[in-house]
């Protein structure tokens, strides 16, 4: 049976190769977006995302040195807190939890190259990404002074670039002065510039304990119908000083990346967001497709123009290269 089988697994071997070969996909195109939490050896895995996990910070260590040995050069953090409040409080703090886990990455793996998401979502005893006003809407403006302190506390802490992802007005403008105000004027930022209000998010707010407590988030967030907006969106953040675009989700908004990528010439990110991930991830367990249609999707990514690609297959694209 194991001679019989060899074929198959050559052949399937061979097709991603070739893939590689045609696609030229490099590991170095890839961000690998991971979660730390409050306490201590925990790995955790969050039960949506198969393959993925929860760290505290003394095992998320162990993780980056696999993650550096594989030759991926870039992450992207995200915090969950132990305790949570209306004002998120806890984003900003000296010794909240991205605050320790940067300075902990940093220490053990200087050329790690560590981004941090900055919003208030994961914060928030109400979920939403930023101070609510008594009618439950957001306040755009006071949002801003806390987003500051956030991306100001993880510049301090050691993060190499902060990625606002609230989708408030002005807050690349807002951020910006206030990291330079600070000495912190060579810290860039990737905003998250095209963020749709998308049914793809669901198993990251598992991941992340980020569920809005009540209500939505289309009233800050994007609706997927709508495509100048998004271009809109992105003049904008480049005037108030963003570094990297962003467009979010990817897989489902191909075209918004093309668009942007004929609109601007800048660095273009997009996120294949954890639903993408899920699904993909559960059809090849269940053997509805094989693995390299992890390729061809992450392919069609680049393809539509994207520069640089925030994933969660990025261990196995690394896995698949080598």
């Amino acid at each position: 049976m194991e001679i019989l089988n060899r074929p198959r697994r050559l052949r399937k071997n061979e097709t991603i190769r070739s893939l590689i070969r045609e696609t030229k996909l490099s590991i170095e195109d890839f961000i690998y977006p991971i979660f730390v939490q409050e306490g201590t050896g925990i790995k955790e895995e969050i039960f949506s995302m198969e393959g993925i996990y929860r760290y505290s910070v003394d095992k998320v260590l162990k993780e980056i040195e696999e993650v550096e040995s594989l030759g991926i050069k870039a992450i992207l953090l995200f915090g969950i807190p132990e305790n949570k409040d209306e004002f998120g409080t806890e984003g900003y703090t000296e010794d909240g939890i991205i605050q320790r886990a940067v300075r902990e990455i940093k220490k053990v793996f200087p050329q790690m190259y560590v981004i941090t998401d900055v919003c208030m979502c994961e914060y928030t005893s109400h979920g939403h990404c930023g101070i609510l006003l008594e009618n439950g809407y957001v306040d755009n403006d006071k949002t801003l002074e806390y987003l500051g302190k956030i991306a100001l506390s993880h510049a301090r802490a050691g993060a190499d670039m902060v990625a606002p992802s609230d989708m408030m007005d002005g807050r690349i403008e807002y951020i910006r002065n206030c990291l330079d105000e600070n000495g912190f004027e060579t810290i860039p930022i990737m905003a998250y510039s095209a963020k749709y209000a998308s049914s793809f998010y669901g198993p990251f707010r598992d991941a992340a304990d980020s569920s809005p407590a009540f209500g939505d988030r289309k009233s800050y967030q994007m609706d997927p119908a709508n495509t100048d907006e998004a271009i809109r969106e992105i003049e904008l953040d480049i005037m108030e000083g963003a570094d990297i675009i962003m467009v979010k989700p990817a897989l489902s908004y191909l075209d918004i990346i093309r668009r942007s990528k004929d609109n601007f010439n800048m660095p273009l990110a997009a996120y294949n967001v954890s639903g993408e991930y899920s699904m993909l991830k559960l059809a090849v367990k269940e053997g509805l497709l094989d693995e390299t249609a992890i390729l061809e999707s992450l392919l069609s990514i680049k393809r539509a123009g994207a520069d640089i690609i925030i994933s969660y297959f990025a261990k196995d694209v690394a896995k698949m290269l080598k």
